[in-house]
């Protein structure tokens, strides 16, 4: 059995039907390979979409505000990929002529592209044989192969490489590339893979050998860092409230936040009263806070958990100079500030 033509024969039978399949044009792939990171299809799609009508070409994106850009992302995460999406665009455009690089190797230069990147663009759109590697190529190749090296260990990064480049269909590298990426993500799933049917089965050494749900092996990364959030949530007589730009370097910079206090540990009403009391904008003046939950919000990040509380602050004037509420859904904030908002329906 040749590998490739059997994953192919099955894509051709079984693939979805996805807008960025039905076109080579670089900067399509390359939106799409951008949103699709750490994104399955389900979520990102919409998001595809909403930027090809926003932005049509990269010079429409280019010529874009970073605001703009963060807005339309707002809910995906991992924010620094929308950075550098508009970066990118920009180079592009203004020292590119508009033309994206035509190989892998001088799409690697482009800020926010690697490996897998790189060679899905390189592949799809120039018909470059270099063989793609995501979690779900990983997971493909480490069943059927029966490899037990941890695919996060700078030795299982290479040889998965090493080895998936020597599977490629070097005449179609673009089909063998989606194939399978949408193998892995629709048939070899991590929790519900569909091996009495699977076109791999009698070959399959995690099969055959019943270690499917044992591989692949990846190395535990550190225990994420707890951290205790506490937002006060302004609102003046005048119907303003209080956003302010994250400017320090983070997963969240440039994105909008309520006045943030970060405790060490969960607080009650008393104690945080007196550190709401001490805060700048809170210093000798009279305070009606109110704890809009009494359950923490738990917001997940690959580094840390976030333990969150919105802390309502009535008061007859802001502190400094605020928005209009009614202009609050304007901002590019976090899914956890963009969630509150919408739960709380000022």
């Amino acid at each position: 059995m040749i590998f490739s033509e059997t994953l192919i024969h099955w894509y051709s039978n079984n693939k979805r039907s996805l807008p960025w399949r039905n076109t080579k044009d670089a900067y399509y792939i390359w939106l799409s390979e951008i949103i699709l990171q750490q994104t399955q299809v389900k979520q990102g799609l919409p998001y595809y979409e909403v930027f090809i009508a926003n932005y049509p070409t990269v010079f429409d994106l280019a010529n874009s505000q970073e605001s703009e850009v963060l807005k339309l992302w707002q809910g995906l995460g991992y924010y620094s990929r929308a950075r550098n999406l508009h970066t990118t665009a920009k180079h592009i455009a203004n020292n590119l002529n508009g033309k994206f690089p035509d190989n892998y190797k001088d799409l690697l230069k482009l800020k926010g592209v690697g490996d897998y990147t790189a060679s899905a663009i390189a592949s799809i759109s120039f018909g470059e044989a270099t063989a793609v590697v995501d979690g779900n190529v990983y997971r493909v190749l480490s069943r059927y192969f029966g490899i037990d090296t941890a695919i996060n260990s700078s030795k299982g990064i290479k040889d998965f490489k090493l080895l998936a480049q020597k599977l490629i269909d070097k005449k179609r590298p673009a089909t063998f590339n989606q194939a399978i990426m949408e193998f892995g993500a629709t048939h070899c799933k991590p929790k519900k893979p569909y091996c009495p049917i699977c076109p791999f089965k009698d070959s399959c050494i995690a099969f055959n050998s019943n270690r499917v749900f044992e591989l692949p092996v990846k190395i535990k990364s550190a225990k994420a860092k707890k951290k205790y959030f506490n937002f006060l949530v302004f609102i003046s007589d005048d119907k303003k409230t209080i956003l302010q730009k994250r400017e320090s370097k983070g997963i969240w910079q440039n994105l909008y936040q309520f006045p943030l206090i970060e405790t060490e540990k969960n607080t009650d009403l008393k104690s945080f009263r007196k550190l709401a009391e001490d805060h700048e904008l809170l210093i000798n003046k009279p305070v009606e806070l109110t704890l809009y939950n009494e359950t923490l919000i738990v917001h997940k990040l690959s580094h840390q958990h976030l333990y969150t509380k919105f802390w309502i602050v009535n008061i007859d004037k802001l502190p400094e100079k605020g928005i209009p509420i009614k202009e609050i859904r304007d901002y590019a904030v976090p899914i956890l500030i963009g969630n509150f908002i919408e739960s709380f329906n000022f």
